[in-house]
């Protein structure tokens, strides 16, 4: 059990972590609004909007969610030479991250996403988005910025979610990169887009994410799915998450180590993924055991679901659910 003091003292040595996310880039939008009829023209609801919120979202969401615990953040990326690209960019640098990874291209468009919320439910989602794979130009740049990088870094983060970003040369040679200096590394994959993942630290699937990465049916059970992806992926770890049910961490040679779900209510799942493998990395570059940060990121993930939106969690409310739950 991860006790109060415990994760006080992990928040105190998180903030002189440096910690890089690489992966896809958007702009989530969201548009408020309120119900009161049914659309004439077709049987949709018509909303009222009331209000506009923009926020980082995919890879940029972990880099949101990490930047609340530490401003030693930088974020690499593609983004079109567009005005959301801008608005992404000066989003991030706003709150203090470093946004010199970040590769503009006038060819793309940046990936937006659009969620019409109306009465605390989503009533549509829109996107907005091409594939954006780097060229070889652009590859060569990112990995000689990542070169540059990587000795001051405590830990990588990949957040894929299968825009291109993320090839298998790109992964392959910023791993190598880290194992020859100890740096942790960390992935959310995606079943979209199967990379091999030998080398990093851990890999953080969600339970159905897991099963379709392991050709596995619906049914099947996460310990078959966590058992095959260590062999499969050859990475130290895989933490499943499994929404309701917790999380479930896989190590070789040792047992699985459950942690249910520490969240009282839940409003809204998005980004959730985002935050426990935000915490999940910082947890393990502060030092905590494996299991601790399995826990730090259940209790962050319990309080970002809690929230309306892609939201992120702070210091004070992570500690409040660990001094609740100890």
């Amino acid at each position: 059990m991860l006790t109060a003091a415990r994760t006080e003292e992990l928040l105190q040595r998180f903030r002189a972590l440096r910690v890089l996310v690489a992966g896809d880039l958007m702009l989530d939008e969201f548009l408020w609004g309120n119900v009161s009829r049914i659309s004439p023209e077709a049987p949709v609801p018509v909303v009222e909007v009331t209000g506009q919120s923009f926020y980082a979202g995919g890879a940029a969401n972990v880099a949101r969610n990490l930047a609340e615990f530490t401003q030693g953040v930088s974020v690499m990326g593609l983004c079109g030479a567009d005005e959301q690209g801008a608005m992404l960019q000066r989003l991030l640098r706003e709150a203090g991250m470093d946004v010199s990874g970040i590769v503009e291209d006038p060819a793309r468009r940046t990936i937006l996403k659009t969620r019409v919320v109306a009465r605390h439910q989503q009533v549509v989602r829109i996107d907005r988005e091409t594939k954006m794979t780097p060229t070889s130009e652009q590859c060569v740049a990112l990995l000689a910025r990542l070169g540059a990088m990587m000795p001051s870094l405590d830990a990588v983060i990949l957040s894929d979610y299968a825009k291109g970003f993320l090839t298998q040369p790109f992964v392959s040679a910023l791993c190598s990169g880290a194992a020859e200096l100890g740096r942790i590394v960390t992935v959310d994959p995606s079943p979209r887009n199967p990379l091999r993942w030998e080398g990093v630290t851990a890999v953080k699937p969600n339970l159905k994410e897991a099963r379709a990465a392991a050709a596995l049916g619906e049914d099947a059970d996460s310990r078959e799915a966590g058992a095959m992806l260590l062999r499969q992926w050859g990475a130290g770890m895989v933490l499943i998450t499994m929404g309701e049910h917790g999380m479930e961490l896989f190590r070789a040679g040792h047992e699985p180590y459950h942690t249910p779900t520490r969240a009282r209510e839940v409003f809204d799942v998005s980004g959730a993924g985002d935050t426990a493998i935000a915490l999940f990395t910082l947890g393990l570059a502060a030092g905590a055991t494996p299991e601790e940060a399995a826990e730090l990121a259940n209790h962050a993930s319990g309080v970002a679901v809690g929230k309306l939106g892609t939201a992120t969690v702070t210091p004070a409310e992570l500690l409040e659910s660990a001094s609740r739950m100890a």
